[in-house]
């Protein structure tokens, strides 16, 4: 029997992943690790900044009326659904990164960025760059508690960041009935050791994310 795909991130990507993976005949289970809430925030004066940086679609979705302050500035947007959701709320997209949060901010640089605003997540990856001037948290991902891993047994969980990773090292016992499609590196490492099988994406996307969980759940169901 083919594992299922728990999907462990937060809505609205939860629904959003498990409909892609369903879309490709396979089971998702939906489980997610966290809440995102939105923070209060003061924006700086766009006229300090040269470009916008959005490093999740979070940002864009919970940055509430502040963000139209921003429209006029080149926004550089993490990845393909982040550039989306900017482009909805009216900002002028000029980069799409590939999923990587420093790897967007490197690239902005060699563009001739020196005064970027970072919107992003009250607990993030990148605390500072040589492109940015100014960061600002405009969500927070909260860990729903509590959590029952029963329905994990099993499946090929998805790990979307290093966070997501730790978040379900701390709520598992017993890791040897489940195996992890990781996002990147880091959230692999993050993962530790003890689970069934552990897999990496070959970029760090939704769908190549997915991809790496079907194929491993194929492995599996062939053992």
């Amino acid at each position: 029997m083919t594992p299922p795909i728990a999907v462990l991130r937060p809505e609205p990507g939860n629904a959003a992943t498990a409909a892609a993976i369903e879309a490709l005949g396979r089971c998702a289970i939906r489980l997610p690790l966290f809440d995102i809430a939105p923070l209060a925030w003061d924006g700086p004066d766009p006229n300090g900044h040269d470009a916008l940086v959005l490093t999740s679609a979070n940002a864009v979705r919970h940055a509430g009326p502040a963000l139209s302050r921003y429209a006029a500035l080149p926004a550089h947007a993490v990845g393909a659904a982040t550039a989306a959701a900017a482009r909805a709320a009216g900002l002028k997209v000029v980069a799409t990164g590939s999923g990587d949060g420093r790897a967007l901010l490197d690239a902005a640089q060699a563009a001739g960025v020196r005064a970027a605003l970072l919107l992003t997540a009250r607990d993030r990856a990148v605390a500072s760059h040589p492109a940015v001037t100014a960061i600002e948290a405009v969500y927070a991902s909260e860990g729903i508690t509590p959590i029952d891993p029963a329905p994990l047994a099993g499946s090929v969980a998805l790990v979307h960041s290093p966070r997501a990773a730790k978040r379900l090292t701390a709520i598992v016992v017993d890791r040897s009935h489940i195996a992890v499609a990781a996002i990147s590196d880091a959230a692999a490492t993050a993962l530790g050791v003890g689970w069934r099988a552990v897999t990496v994406a070959e970029r760090p996307d939704d769908a190549a994310v997915i991809a790496a969980a079907i194929a491993l759940a194929d492995t599996l169901a062939r053992d």
